[in-house]
């Protein structure tokens, strides 16, 4: 009897068997060095298994013995992009593309890491390709349908999602994804989606369908029942995270104890580089702001980059997998502002959107990180936005994060989103005194009821000159990553002003909160 032949290691690989997988890639390669398959499968179990480097290592040796395999590229490219070498995942993307794929995986692998990396016109057409070629496989049609509501395709991407709905009724991101279009809400929509809850077990799907419940129910004016969509969902994440809103209090002490007195780092910096940073709270206006900012001739948008953070980690060679801790913020003592800001600009000149010498970096919770920007960028420009206090708390409470991220954990309480409003706004203050003339506020209220005076205030902060395509930030068609795609491709209006007054009834603690603190509520 013939025995059959042992399984290749690409086979072990796709049965999930990893361990196998890089046994038999190893033997493979000791037979044969040149065996590049065996290289790709070594690499991406490498890869399974939390070796981000070794598996950059090898997969960076199978693409230059086979340098033209769109597979290998595409691969290698998402690899680098974990290992945080963004520049060279550009390039290895956009080398896969030359080589022309036909693979749906392979242009779906492309077109994702052009997504992470702001590249959203390069990422769209593959994402088209990949949905005519397979348009049964709803992960495929999900990432074209948010591509294209980035670019404002509002029907366009609505018919995606419906069509994933079809196949998956109760696919939580599609319904949320609907709701992000903001288009008319009906209530057979709700009806629908309330008619799925009962049947989902896993609780971040749940979640997700009562953020999407919340968000229709809030354009029918059906406050009471869209607050309880919303303190449900908000419950539920809220019990899935190890948070304590002590740990981000702590980290607002640190830093005003180390700006308090003589600045941290070696006042050294003889950059001349001047991005414009757009900070703030989410969800008050940050992504007008970046939009109207970048509209202007000089100025591109390199969307919500974490390079600062990243950069203030790398200086400070703290061991701890927290981006800012009380260790971090004080480790930076001493470190010099040139080489903070070079590790900065090494990272952010990676983005496909800060190609320019004029750029927007709209993280916004690099309201954290002002005092570092100050230091390293001697001609850095901030615009910080804020909004009224309750406006601010409900805009957070009620939109529904990336899952996973470890920034605001906070938003998931309204209490705790209340705390980290106040938070914010102490931080601000003591950045007014630290660095007086150096941060321009933006007041979300006044840029709304004064449009063109207070984008003149903005622009000549940013040593900008006058441009009015400024004033019709709406005819922008680049593409936004945010929640606010939709929002700002429609004139400046002042809908979301007050929103919170509709929910009055459920907000009074976080009302006698603020005015203890005496701080007011809009």
């Amino acid at each position: 009897m013939m025995q059959s032949a042992p399984p290749t290691p690409r086979a072990l690989l796709a049965s999930g068997d990893v361990a196998k997988a890089l046994a038999a890639a190893g033997e493979a390669l000791s037979r044969d060095p040149a065996d590049a398959d065996a290289g790709f499968v070594a690499a991406m179990a490498l890869a399974e298994t939390g070796r981000i480097s070794d598996a950059v290592k090898s997969m960076g040796a199978v693409v230059r013995a086979v340098p033209t395999n769109a597979e290998y590229l595409a691969q290698h490219a998402r690899l680098l992009l974990t290992a945080r070498r963004e520049a060279d995942a550009l390039g290895a993307a956009r080398a896969a593309v030359a080589c022309d794929p036909s693979d749906p995986l392979v242009l779906d692998t492309i077109g994702c890491v052009f997504a992470r990396l702001g590249a959203h016109e390069e990422a769209l057409p593959l994402f088209e390709r990949v949905v005519r070629a397979k348009p049964d496989v709803v992960d495929y049609r999900f990432n074209l349908a948010s591509t294209l509501g980035f670019f404002g395709r509002v029907e366009e991407a609505a018919a995606h999602y419906e069509a994933i709905l079809e196949r998956e009724p109760a696919h939580g991101r599609a319904h949320l994804g609907l709701a992000g279009l903001r288009r008319k809400a009906r209530p057979d929509g709700v009806a629908r989606i309330e008619s799925l809850l009962g049947t989902v077990a896993d609780p971040l799907e749940k979640v997700r369908l009562h953020y999407a419940a919340a968000a229709a129910l809030e354009d029918l004016k059906d406050h009471d029942r869209a607050f309880d969509h919303l303190a449900q969902g908000n419950a539920v994440h809220r019990a899935q995270l190890a948070y304590d809103l002590a740990d981000d209090v702590v980290v607002f002490d640190a830093v005003r104890q180390t700006f308090a007195g003589a600045l941290p780092l070696r006042s050294d910096s003889t950059l001349t580089d001047a991005p414009l940073f757009v900070v703030g709270l989410p969800r008050t206006g940050t992504t007008l702001v970046d939009r109207i900012v970048s509209s202007h001739h000089a100025v591109t948008s390199a969307g919500e980059l974490q390079a600062m953070p990243l950069a203030v980690k790398q200086l400070a060679q703290t061991p701890s997998r927290l981006v800012l801790d009380p260790a971090t913020v004080m480790a930076t003592k001493g470190e010099s502002a040139q080489a903070l800001g070079e590790l900065y600009l090494a990272r952010a000149r990676q983005n496909a959107g800060a190609q320019s010498p004029r750029f927007t970096d709209k993280f916004p919770l690099n309201f954290l990180y002002i005092g570092w920007i100050m230091q390293a960028f001697p001609h850095a420009k901030v615009l910080c936005l804020r909004r009224g206090a309750m406006d601010s708390v409900w805009s957070n409470y009620k939109h529904l994060f990336a899952i996973g991220s470890p920034y605001y954990r906070w938003s998931y309480d309204l209490m705790d989103t209340a705390r980290y409003v106040l938070e914010f706004q102490r931080l601000m203050s003591f950045w007014r005194q630290r660095f007086p003339g150096r941060v321009h506020e933006v007041t979300y209220e006044w840029l709304v009821a004064d449009q063109e005076a207070n984008t003149r205030k903005m622009l000549a902060h940013c040593g900008l000159d006058w441009d009015p395509a400024t004033l019709a930030f709406q005819n922008n068609t680049a593409a936004v990553a945010t929640p606010s795609a939709q929002q700002v491709r429609e004139p400046i209006n002042a809908r979301a002003i007050g929103r919170w007054r509709s929910y009055e009834q459920h907000l009074g603690e976080v009302m006698d909160f603020f005015t203890a603190n005496g701080i007011p509520l809009d």
